[in-house]
């Protein structure tokens, strides 16, 4: 609807199933830099917000378990230390200085690939047939679709799991994300099995590493060490 790059914007700061006020500050006024008129933006904003949690709560069965929790009330949260009330996305309290290290969302990462696993072992449990399993190989060796719906449900649990708030997480988030969001194989050797199984999760992990770069540049944008940090990810997978 909009150009690439609001696009991308509006993908970042709606990612999490919540719109801060500073991330529609920065939206607005990107908007308004494209000459797009602020209230039917306001309208499409909060519709893309409602679909987004919309989209969010139907995946919450499968995911309630994964979710991190947060002490969050709107777009705000209570510092557990002082009490202070502050930014949803602040890494350390102004009040006390409390630094802000979400334990649970580690978990909640361990949870993603725990949740990887058991979907890859749907398909040990079912097995394949010897026409499933050469037809699967045809589809690997012609860089072809197999229709595999374990591939398919992998994929949007990737897509569809939500990225951490506080820098260790992020930075452990993309560390073990980054490696997956790159592409194996030379010419040659694409088509190696191993390499085309590795290849059709590239494009998901590279967009899950694309929100959670832009959403610390939005919200952490005060710490340089970890923009510093954020920046180089972004780099070495082609992130602007």
């Amino acid at each position: 609807m909009y150009n690439e790059q609001l696009e991308n914007l509006i993908n970042a700061a709606l990612s999490d199933g919540e719109l801060t006020e500073k991330e529609k500050q920065v939206l607005f006024r990107k908007a308004e830099s494209f000459g797009i008129d602020l209230d039917e933006f306001e309208m499409v904003l909060d519709a893309r917000l409602y679909e987004k949690q919309q989209a969010m709560k139907q995946n919450s069965t499968s995911q309630s378990s994964a979710a991190p929790k947060s002490n969050k009330i709107g777009d705000v949260k209570k510092c557990p230390a002082c009490g202070a009330i502050l930014q949803s996305f602040s890494i350390q309290c102004s009040d006390c200085g409390y630094n802000f290290s979400n334990i649970e969302a580690n978990t909640s990462i361990q949870k993603l690939f725990q949740m990887l696993n058991e979907a890859e072992n749907e398909r040990k449990d079912a097995g394949m047939s010897v026409g499933k399993v050469i037809g699967k190989v045809f589809a690997q060796h012609f860089g072809l679709s197999s229709g595999d719906k374990v591939q398919s449900k992998k994929i949007t649990i990737i897509s569809n799991f939500p990225i951490p708030n506080t820098k260790e997480d992020i930075l452990e988030f993309l560390s073990l994300a980054y490696p997956k969001a790159q592409l194996k194989g030379s010419f040659l050797t694409r088509n190696n099995p191993e390499n085309v199984d590795h290849n059709a999760f590239v494009a998901v992990w590279r967009a899950k590493c694309e929100q959670i770069i832009m959403k610390a540049r939005f919200s952490m944008k005060d710490d340089k060490k970890l923009l510093d940090e954020i920046n180089r990810y972004a780099e070495e997978l082609n992130i602007k």
